[in-house]
């Protein structure tokens, strides 16, 4: 019995994803501790790079951060990710100081930026798999300090998840004016509660409606004001929701982005699911196959709107994503049958047998269309 335990215990070790400590060298800081946690089979997928997550505060926060990675890329509602914390129980006054002239980091603080900067983003690059698209998550100070690496030239990050910020001085204005001149994807999540420190939600909610007001398909932006808890419990209660708005376009699509977007559309569905998975491989540098829940989501649109015609396109999709199963010749015959020409959509649904039955979509299913079609038509 023991043994079991010991082996169940041993396997579980290896299917969870692998967390480790290690210390880097800085010219600026000396030895600094990281935690950092690697995908479920990082060591198998020798060739998959990941999106990289940095997480300030990490003496109390990576356990948060690190938990919601895992488990929602285990439900694939974001891509994997690799993530590191930052041990800074010691030191965090010193590392997020700022100035009180220009309100930006200076002394220590300037030292810190510079080091998550200049040292550990090219170590973790240096040493693990990452790839291009890089978060940074904080709470109170921290999450006002991650603020100023959005205002370089070339940012550090690409997203941002901030938890009551303790913003400082001008901090509003700064972020507006970078936010209304951003010429890239910008992702930004940003919270507060009604139990925070009054300071905290007073400001934050001034940045709410400024950030309300940027008018940029390029900023993603989303703003969560919880109920019922203060301002350490907001941080585990919607960590998690900033990762599935940073990282929303990976998600399968959803009810509320099918009534919200999907439907409402004057363009091309087809089109809208073209650059869904083309934006998924822009950012994160990951050839997701379509999923086959989207096929359908799109798929029920198209007979929402009565636009068959976008049914031919889905076809031919479904042909390059699913070449060996029947789902390409399930939507060209709609095409077909929805324009008119019911013996070709027979004859669709007729050669669908020497392929693949997908996701409930059956041969039978198909032949009973194809004998629905020649008993009518008399074919």
């Amino acid at each position: 019995m023991r043994l079991l335990t010991l082996l169940l215990i041993f396997c579980a070790n290896i299917l969870l994803a692998q967390t480790q400590y290690e210390f880097i060298e800085s010219d600026r800081l000396g030895t600094r501790e990281l935690k950092i946690q690697l995908p479920r089979n990082y060591d198998e997928n020798e060739d998959k790079t990941y999106p990289l997550i940095v997480v300030l505060d990490g003496d109390y926060l990576f356990e948060v951060a690190s938990a919601n990675v895992d488990f929602i890329s285990y439900w694939d509602d974001m891509p994997e990710a690799i993530v590191v914390g930052v041990n800074q129980l010691e030191t965090r006054e010193d590392d997020f100081f700022i100035s009180d002239v220009n309100h930006f980091p200076t002394q220590k603080g300037a030292d810190f930026f510079e080091f998550i900067k200049s040292e550990l983003i090219p170590f973790m690059d240096d040493n693990y798999r990452t790839g291009n698209f890089k978060v940074a998550i904080g709470h109170g100070a921290s999450a006002n300090f991650i603020n100023f690496y959005s205002f370089s030239k070339s940012p550090t990050f690409d997203a941002y998840i901030s938890l009551s910020p303790d913003l400082s001085p001008y901090m509003i204005d700064n972020l507006t004016s970078r936010c209304q001149s951003i010429d890239s994807p910008y992702f930004y999540y940003l919270s507060t509660s009604s139990e925070d420190f009054k300071r905290n939600r007073t400001l934050i909610e001034q940045l709410n409606d400024n950030f309300i007001a940027v008018k940029s398909s390029e900023f993603y932006y989303q703003f969560d004001k919880l109920e019922a808890v203060d301002h350490y419990g907001l941080a585990a209660q919607s960590l998690p929701k900033g990762l599935q708005h940073i990282f929303k376009v990976y998600r399968p699509i959803s009810r509320t982005e099918y009534k919200t977007k999907i439907v409402s559309l004057e363009t091309s569905p087809v089109d809208y699911l073209v650059q869904k998975y083309e934006m998924i491989k822009s950012l994160f540098d990951i050839d997701k196959q379509i999923l086959v829940n989207d096929f359908r989501a799109i798929a029920a649109a198209i007979n929402k709107n009565k636009t068959y015609q976008y049914f031919e396109d889905l076809a031919k999709l479904a042909r390059k994503a699913y070449p060996e199963t029947v789902l390409k010749n399930y939507y060209m015959g709609l095409f077909y049958e929805a324009s008119g020409n019911p013996k070709k959509a027979m004859k669709s649904y007729q050669e669908a047998y020497i392929y693949q039955e997908i996701d409930g979509i059956t041969k039978d299913d198909l032949l009973d269309r194809a004998d629905q079609i020649k008993n009518e038509y008399g074919f």
